[in-house]
């Protein structure tokens, strides 16, 4: 399934403290669609918060000399346990079934060690330079809009995750403690822009957006001077109710003047990612995602295949599974960074502390459980999720455990709180 914005809030936000500093918006809103005093009350009511916290540790029995495990973003320190993140929303979710026009927004928080790899230029970049960073996951004005077709049109304009892919940064709505390289490497993270989903029929949405780029914001805070932007298509709905899927495109120069020169306003880079997920039946379902990147500035190819299978073994236990194969055709791409500003420097153009390999085939297997009984006492999700991988470079190379190894085998996991 595609990286969606989810409204994952499940509490009533403290509503008379918060109040007083949306009163101005709540009555503009009223008067721009013609709502009276009680529905302005009305849609105030539907305003939830939603706290949720997340540690884990990534175990690597070879102790690698730098301390880093290669290729991995989530749990990059080994051996190490670390706080990966805080959040807090406040959100209100708009009813896209709705036949009248729907407003409402979220606006979502992080501090943590996740933060250092998901920042956005120019808004929170510069705030932290540790291991924990703080960074705005979202922040935006949501729409629902009966234009069109009988199910209309939803917007979404701010501070956006990205859409495309499987895994999300929220640890709640992916499977697994650590990502597939192809979330790390082929697919964007944050945006600064506007994505729109239009319903065209009870199976089908057209999707598109524009932005500034992966992780830049405006002005200098943007690696160049060219926007970038989404399309592509989503199903429903096919084979009895089983069948998933959704393409997203992506188009648009990614790479910094300062690295590239005046060339890097035109150099494009080419996303492509097709996921689809079938139900096989009430217990276990498979997804397959297939991606392909091309990048005209740097001259970088990969291509991808990601398998993933889960299965509830109980009501509270599922078991998990992801394969993967990874092809980085030039080295370009896989890049370990070493530096907490690392990552951002890098994607600004700067000079950062990095490690990268040879062109590499990269497989990868992960095995997991995730543990979510039933919580109560004003908890709305607890999980615990252990996990064991195994990485290994099919093609000769030797890119794990600081450039000694052709394999690296790590385990570890998480858990997850929220209320």
């Amino acid at each position: 399934m595609m990286k969606s914005i989810h409204a994952t809030l499940r509490r009533p936000a403290t509503r008379d403290r918060l109040l007083p500093a949306l009163t101005g918006i709540l009555f503009t809103i009223g008067h721009l669609t013609g709502a009276r005093a009680g529905t302005i009350q009305d849609w105030w009511s539907g305003v939830t918060l939603h706290e949720q916290i997340e540690g884990g540790i990534n175990a690597n029995p070879a102790r690698p000399a730098n301390g880093n495990n290669f290729g991995e973003f989530i749990g990059d320190h080994a051996n190490q346990a670390q706080l990966d993140q805080i959040t807090m929303a406040v959100a209100r979710a708009v009813d896209q079934s709705a036949p009248t026009y729907q407003i409402g927004f979220k606006v979502k928080a992080l501090y943590g060690a996740d933060a250092r790899y998901y920042e956005i230029a120019g808004i929170t970049d510069r705030m932290m330079s540790g291991r924990y960073q703080f960074m705005p996951a979202e922040a935006h004005l949501d729409m629902h809009l009966p234009w069109l077709t009988r199910h209309g049109l939803d917007m979404q304009a701010g501070i956006l995750g990205s859409p495309m892919g499987v895994e999300t940064l929220d640890p709640a709505t992916r499977p697994f403690y650590t990502l597939a390289y192809t979330t790390q490497y082929s697919t964007p993270f944050e945006h600064v822009g506007a994505m729109f989903q239009w319903h065209a029929t009870d199976r089908f949405d057209v999707l598109f957006g524009v932005d500034t780029g992966n992780q830049v914001s405006f002005g200098r805070a943007d690696n160049n001077a060219a926007a970038a932007g989404y399309f592509g298509l989503s199903g429903t709905g096919f084979a009895d109710g089983r069948l998933s899927f959704v393409y997203l495109g992506r188009v648009g120069p990614e790479n910094a003047v300062r690295a590239l020169g005046n060339r890097a306003n035109s150099a494009q880079r080419f996303w492509n990612d097709l996921n689809a997920t079938y139900k096989i039946g009430d217990r276990l379902s498979v997804t397959g995602e297939f991606n392909a990147l091309h990048d005209e500035g740097i001259r970088a190819d990969t291509y991808s295949f990601v398998s993933f299978l889960s299965y509830q073994v109980t009501p509270s236990l599922t078991f998990n599974y992801r394969g993967e194969i990874y092809r980085d055709n030039t080295g370009l791409v896989v890049t370990s960074f070493l530096g907490n500003d690392a990552y951002m420097h890098a994607t600004l153009g700067k000079p950062a502390d990095t490690q990268s390999a040879p062109p590499t085939t990269y497989g990868a297997l992960t095995l997991g459980l995730t543990w979510h009984p039933s919580p109560g006492h004003g908890v709305s999700l607890f999980e615990i999720r252990p996990e064991i991988r195994f990485d290994r470079s099919l093609s000769g190379t030797t890119p794990f455990n600081d450039l000694r190894n052709a394999g690296m085998f790590t385990f570890g996991g998480d858990a997850v709180l929220g209320f």
